[in-house]
């Protein structure tokens, strides 16, 4: 395998897609309709903590049930779409999240809730490497970064729509409802994506990923060692927004679901920025470079929550603001992993860079459940500003080593 220090395309096999725009959005509304089902357990974190009556440690562990079948099912995901393209997997991804969705609303126990978390954890395995893998196909020609920010932006819109029709819907109808009617949005859109989207083909054979080449690309270690603690920190904002601001700050579930939301719209946000100003710095090294400053100013925002906190007002620009850095900041993250590769490396690559931002988001919420338990929220949050700390400290070696 060759490593790309740069965005220089000499060598690499010429996309199969039109390079279009028009493909590109095909994947970012894939990207919208599958992360809307997947974050429906981070959004009803409150309603399903009241509804199981649960510690805010087993909230924790419903949310690593599904990080951890999402985290099982990506190389065996990521391997289905070097080998056959991106759109079988999409597609049948797609109709598994909507069915997913609706065991998690019908699930009878606890128990039984974790295995449909993580049921829906791994029927959302093959968005990462399948999207991933088409916008690198379909970004017009010097707008890689761009491009990817964009689908990114639907990680996102998902999570950001999943909270306000997850806590909206619970304010009048029964919670599951929220629920199903994700799940329509998820088959309509399946079947759109089926006939819309053409895709690119694999190399026709399933094999196992070639993952010694990219044990030997030092950047590429180094990015998935800050993605493990880029997970850390995203998936302990994700899963404990809501119950922050309901402890804290004294809120009903609709508006800290709101809040939730509003981190995503500034995220979406971020993510395009953030492509943009990558692209106009030039390629990788760009896209290092504008990751780096946004984690350096979650730092900072990380640091304040835990050192304050109450004030609604206050506790709404700082999430908002962590929208606009750590929330914005993955996808240049994703544009570095898929510009240090070899295009036939994309799925194998994506898969353990996701691997990464999984294992941190494993680990991370039950250890955040289990200390605001024990010290309260603000050493909670000094936890996840340390765990972005040392990603930050990551993304330094890799600017220095493109």
């Amino acid at each position: 395998m060759r490593q790309r220090p740069g965005c220089e395309r000499d060598g690499m096999s010429e996309p199969t897609t039109d390079g279009s725009w028009r493909t590109v959005a095909a994947v970012t509304g894939w990207q919208t309709a599958a992360s809307l089902c997947y974050y429906t357990i981070f959004a009803s974190t409150g309603l399903v903590r009241e509804a199981f009556s649960l510690s805010e440690s087993l909230v924790g562990v419903f949310l690593t049930a599904g990080v951890l079948g999402y985290t099982l099912a990506l190389f065996p995901s990521g391997a289905l779409v070097d080998g056959y393209g991106e759109k079988p997997a999409m597609v049948v991804g797609l109709f598994a999240l909507a069915v997913a969705v609706v065991g998690v609303s019908f699930a009878p126990s606890y128990a039984l809730l974790l295995v449909t978390a993580g049921l829906l954890g791994v029927a959302y395995s093959a968005a990462m490497p399948g999207s991933n893998r088409g916008i690198v196909a379909a970004a017009p020609a010097g707008s890689k970064n761009l491009a990817m920010g964009l689908k990114q932006v639907g990680v996102t819109a998902g999570s950001g729509a999943s909270s306000v029709i997850i806590t909206g819907v619970a304010a009048f109808a029964a919670w599951q409802t929220g629920f199903w009617l994700i799940a329509v949005v998820a088959v309509v859109y399946a079947l759109f994506f089926a006939v819309e989207y053409r895709g690119t083909p694999g190399t026709g054979r399933l094999e196992r990923p070639q993952l010694g080449g990219l044990s030997d690309n030092r950047v590429y270690v180094a990015l998935v060692a800050a993605g493990l603690f880029i997970g850390a920190s995203i998936y302990s904002m994700l899963g404990y927004t809501i119950l922050y601001v309901q402890d804290v700050v004294g809120t009903s579930p609709a508006i800290a679901g709101g809040v939730l939301a509003a981190t995503q719209v500034t995220g979406s946000i971020g993510r395009i920025g953030a492509g943009s100003l990558a692209d106009r710095l030039g390629g990788v090294n760009g896209a290092a470079t504008v990751a780096l400053a946004q984690l350096t100013g979650a730092v900072v925002l990380f640091g304040l929550l835990a050192g304050a906190g109450g004030s609604l007002v206050f506790t709404v620009v700082v999430f908002v603001a962590l929208g606009l850095t750590i929330h914005g900041s993955t996808g240049v993250f994703y544009s570095c992993l898929s510009g240090v590769v070899d295009d036939g490396d994309i799925g194998a690559a994506t898969a353990g860079g996701q691997t990464a931002i999984n294992t941190g988001g494993l680990l991370a919420p039950p250890l955040f459940g289990i200390v605001v338990e024990s010290l309260g929220y603000g050493a909670g949050w000094t936890v996840v500003t340390v765990s972005t700390v040392a990603a930050a400290l990551l993304l330094f070696v890799v600017t220095r080593r493109l």
